[in-house]
Formats: structure tokens, sequence, C-alpha cells
């Protein structure tokens, strides 16, 4: 593993530094949907990471040219505010539990997390959708006291929760049911109750700037409302709102 950690952050690196199409559209998307977009369509320029950071980047006037959020209150912030379209939803997702492969704390449901040792437990950081839902859910759980009683790291986005599972650095996270599928080789997916799962869902808007690429971005949009858009989403674990 420790060998092959410099080839995979050298290979990182090329990939990153290669150039972007003359005609690519730059979309600014959130954490989880790393995994489906590029599928959609490999050839735009994406920058996933937090909703919340990518917000704030956009509104200050960032390159991108769509923004895509995990949830619909960061693009209407940008929506009141002038710096992009009118935002739509285009995807909704739910909440599970992950631990390791190895699961060495024996977690089997959430409830282990309210009892028992204290374990070290992985979340998305206040402000963050992934964190905002999780809290939610715990709240309508009556389970609230998992993120008193253990040790609990707050993460910038849902990656930063898969990769401290995934790596054994925490005994259990909370993620979207289509990370746990992305790192399915890692960790082990453990359903949380649908009664508890709070409506979570993804909105895109259009960036106001000078110089954007509304006609690219509105492409890209077409691409994901499309038929084979919509197959990909569902097949990587989203649901798909009512036309």
């Amino acid at each position: 593993m420790r060998r092959a950690a410099p080839l995979a952050a050298a290979l990182t690196v090329f990939v990153l530094a290669l150039p972007a199409a003359a005609d690519a559209t730059t979309i600014y998307a959130a954490s989880s949907l790393r995994g489906v977009f590029p599928r959609i369509d490999p050839s735009q320029t994406f920058s996933f990471g937090g909703s919340g950071r990518l917000q704030l980047q956009v509104s200050r006037g960032a390159p991108a040219d769509l923004f895509a959020s995990a949830s619909p209150r960061e693009p209407q912030e940008l929506f009141r505010a002038g710096k992009c379209g009118r935002p739509s939803v285009f995807a909704t997702n739910t909440l599970a539990l992950i631990v390791p492969r190895a699961n060495r704390a024996g977690i089997t449901s959430v409830a282990d997390l309210a009892r028992g040792p204290r374990r070290r437990v992985a979340v998305g950081a206040r402000g963050v959708p992934v964190g905002d839902y999780t809290r939610r859910m715990l709240a309508r759980l009556g389970l609230g006291s998992i993120l008193t009683r253990n040790l609990v790291s707050n993460e910038a986005n849902v990656g930063g929760v898969v990769s401290k599972v995934a790596l054994g650095s925490a005994d259990a996270g909370f993620v979207y049911v289509t990370d746990g599928r992305i790192a399915s080789r890692k960790v082990r997916v453990i359903r949380l109750p649908a009664s508890a799962q709070p409506p979570i869902n993804y909105a895109f808007c259009i960036v106001r700037r000078r110089g954007v690429d509304a006609a690219g971005a509105q492409a890209f949009v077409g691409r994901v409302r499309s038929a084979r858009g919509r197959a990909l989403l569902q097949a990587a674990g989203f649901g798909l709102p009512r036309r």
C-alpha cells in the first residue's frame, strides 16, 4: 500500500493536469455526484466538493457554468442573489450508515451507536447537506445522542466521511446510499429506517456571470434529464423526481 500511494498520487496529478477540451463546460457539483456525472458526459470539466463551499466559490465569481448541489438551498440562495438562474431538482437520494469491511466494532444497526462502548463516528459538518440531513434523520429516530456520546469527526463533504470509514479511521459514518455503492469494496452499507429518511433533493442551476457558457450548461442539463441520463442516475442508486 505504501509503495502504491506515491504512484496513485502521481496519476491523480497527471489526470488533473490534462488540458480541458476547448468546448468543455465547467460544472461545479456535489461530491456525491462524482460517480455519475462523468459517466453522463465525460467530455466536461468537473469540480467536485462540498455544496456549501462550491456555492461560496460561485458567489465570488468562480469560472463555473453550472452548479449542482446536494440540496436545493444553495442554488436557491445563489438565485436570490442573482448569481444563478432558477434552480430545478434533477435527482433524489437516501441516507445510509457505512462501516469498514472488517467492522471490528461489530456495528449492525444505527441503534448500536447509542449503546455500548464509544465509537469513532464520521458525519458531515453542520451546514453541509449530508451533515444536516444526518442530524435531521437522527432527531427523527430519537438518537441525537449518537453525536454527543461518541468520538465524532465533522467532515467538509460526504467524500471525507467515506474516506474516514474506508481507511478504518472511523468505525461508522453517515453518507448517501450512492456513496456506499461507490465504496462497496471497502465498506459495508447498513440501511436506515425509511420512516426516518428526510427528503433529499439535488438541484442545479446555470450560473450567471460574464463569459458563462450558458449553452453548454443547458446542453448538460438536457443530458442529465434525457432517458440515458436518468437511467445512469438510477443505476448509481439515485432516485428521480417526477417529470
